[in-house]
Formats: structure tokens, sequence, C-alpha cells
């Protein structure tokens, strides 16, 4: 045979030996177990936000227990597929086994990355904002692109989302927008993401064809959880409420529903208008200035940290990503020089090399800081 399938299938069978080790099964089955036994409690839709938490959580847990079990059965599937085609000498089998076998590859190279987000709040939901930077109307049409990428990637998971704030720019595109992404490890995965967007193109709205650089900027906070202790006394809170609003066309509330909530301290604003009452988005407005104030107290600790280590090069940059359409079609991550040929692919949200890049760069820089510390 030309594939050599003697080297590669002991190899993933360790690869996936390895990510059974890290994920420790017997915790996951006890896991799973616990949830079963809350998911059948008389009592459990009493409480419809904690019957959601525990059946999403029991499935994403089954369906990660499923994986690892499938994964397996399809190397063995895979050992006995080649044994026929070698025995029988079948080209186009060979064939398939090949492909098979690139396929298992991937799919524990996902689970692999998995296994690299163990941060405190990697496990939580994401809450992603794009404000549009310089540039003027193409990057407001950026930040727009942006958000449809994102929620393209989760769409193709099958990920919920939910879009809690939009400002919308007066001309076409956006000026900012909040979204959830409500899923295990949302935020350990798009964390990543966080930081300045380039996109380099000629411009559909100029009339002169120019070529136009514009910015916009991705922030990825972890949706914090009831059980966080994060507590904002009322006089540190300055709350607005107004109109929720909708790009020209569109019908607008009647009710001063929109809530826009400061943190007077630290000058973190935070607007909701997706609810359909002010108490309502109050309390969403209110969630996610915790999770921002939460992700804020763990940088403070982490500079402090990095202050004590000493000058360790792990910044992360101002740019992290080019997206080049004019000249040559490219998309380059600054940080872990991943490029994608295929901006289009990206853009339909097949991001999935560049999160995986920037992951394996993050947990490197982390182990780096964590030598150079000692």
């Amino acid at each position: 045979m030309s594939y050599d399938f003697s080297s590669v299938i002991p190899q993933l069978r360790q690869t996936l030996t390895s990510i059974e080790k890290v994920t420790d099964l017997d915790k996951l089955a006890a896991r799973i177990a616990d949830l079963e036994q809350q998911a059948s409690a008389p009592d459990l839709w009493d409480d419809t936000d904690a019957a959601q938490k525990v059946t999403s959580a029991l499935s994403h847990a089954q369906a990660e227990m499923r994986r690892i079990s499938e994964l397996s059965s399809r190397i063995d599937d895979l050992e006995i597929m080649v044994e026929l085609a070698e025995a029988e000498g079948d080209q186009d089998a060979e064939t398939e086994a090949e492909n098979e076998c690139n396929s298992i590859r991937k799919a524990l190279d996902e689970l692999e990355v998995r296994t690299l987000l163990s941060g405190e709040y990697d496990e939580r939901n994401a809450v992603v904002t794009i404000r549009s930077g310089a540039g003027g109307v193409d990057a407001a049409d950026f930040a727009e692109m942006l958000l449809r990428m994102y929620l393209r990637w989760a769409e193709r998971k099958g990920y919920p989302t939910k879009v809690m704030d939009t400002s919308y720019a007066e001309e076409a595109g956006l000026k900012s927008v909040t979204f959830e992404v409500a899923a295990p490890y949302a935020y350990g995965t798009l964390s990543v993401e966080g930081g300045t967007h380039r996109l380099v193109r000629i411009s559909p709205f100029d009339n002169q064809g120019r070529r136009q650089t514009s910015f916009a900027a991705v922030e990825v906070i972890p949706l914090i959880e009831s059980t966080d202790s994060i507590e904002i006394p009322e006089n540190e809170l300055k709350v607005d409420v107004f109109r929720s609003s909708g790009p020209g066309g569109q019908s607008v509330n009647t009710t001063d529903s929109a809530v826009r909530m400061t943190h007077i301290p630290t000058g973190i604003v935070v607007s909701m208008q997706d609810e359909k009452s002010q108490i309502q988005n109050r309390a969403a407005a209110l969630r996610v200035l915790q999770s921002r104030l939460l992700l804020l107290k763990k940088q403070e600790e982490d500079a402090k940290r990095k202050e004590l280590a000493g000058d360790v090069k792990a910044s992360w940059g101002d740019q992290m990503r080019s997206y080049v359409l004019n000249p040559y079609q490219m998309v380059k991550d600054l940080r872990t020089e991943h490029t994608e040929g295929n901006p289009s692919a990206v853009f339909d949200g097949d991001i999935d090399a560049l999160l995986e890049a920037g992951i394996r760069w993050r947990v490197g820089q982390a182990r780096d800081a964590a030598e150079a510390a000692e």
C-alpha cells in the first residue's frame, strides 16, 4: 500500500488515548450520571432557567462522551477496512480508508484543542462585542461582516446565539453589536478572537474604486453565572432608559424599554435593547456588566503577576488579523502566522483552523511565560 497505515493508525490511537486521559472519562461519566439524576427530578421545570441549564449541560456532556466513543469505534473499523483492502488488493477500498483516516485525524485535532482549554472561565458561554473602528462606512460594513462570520460559525456548530444589542451606522453596517454564544467552551474558544481586525479591499462605497483599509475591534468576555461573586453597589450604577431603535424602515418600540447601564468607577457602559421589557433589559445589562468587571478583575490580577515575573513578551498586540481582498486574497493571523487563502470561506464562518492556531499559540505563550518566571 502507498499510504503508511501501519504507522498512522497507532498515532491516531495514541492521540485518542491522550485525549481520554485529559478528559478523564470516569469523571465525565460521573458528571453525566449526576446530570441525569437532576434532569429526572419531578420539580425540574419549576425553575425554567435552571432546567434549561441542566438539560443543556447533560446534552453537551453526553455528546462529548459519544464523540470519544465513536472515534474509538471508527479507528477499530479503519483497521478492519485496511486489512480487507490489503488482502484483496482493492485500490478503491484503500482510497476510502485513506479518506477515513484523514477524517478521523481532523476530528481528533478538534477534540485535542478542546483539552487545551483549561482556563478559569473557558467553559463559559461567550459574550462578543464588535465595534467599528477607523475607516468610516467601510469599517461599519466590516463590523457587520465579522458579525455574520461568527454567527455562521456558531450555526455550523449548532450553537445557539442571541444578539443582545445593536447600534446601526447611518449609511451601512454597524457601529457596534453585542451577541451571546451559548455553548460549552464558547468563551475559551472565541477568546482568541479578541483584538483589532483589519480589512483591505476595494471599497464598494467609493465611486472611484479605490482600495480602503478599515478596522474593527472584537471583545470577548465570559458570561457570568449566578454563583459568581460580583456584587455592584447601587450607588456605583447609573441607569438610563430609552426607546429601542432599528435601521431605517424597521419598527421601533413605543416604550422606554432599552437600558443603558454605566459603572461609574470604571466608566464601563453596557446597552441592552433585545428584550421586550425594561426589567428584562436591565437584568441582561447587569449580567454583561458583571461579566466585564469579572474579566477586568482577572486582567488586573494577570498584569500584577506579569509585573512580579518581570518583562515577559506575551502580549497579543493591537492588530491581530488581516483580511486582504485586494490586490490578493488572504487572511493572515499576525500572532500565529497562520494564513487562509480563501477569505470568502472565512467570512462564511470557516474559522476553525484560525481558532485552533490561536488556542495553540496562546497555550505556547503561557508556557513560555511560566518558564521565564521560574
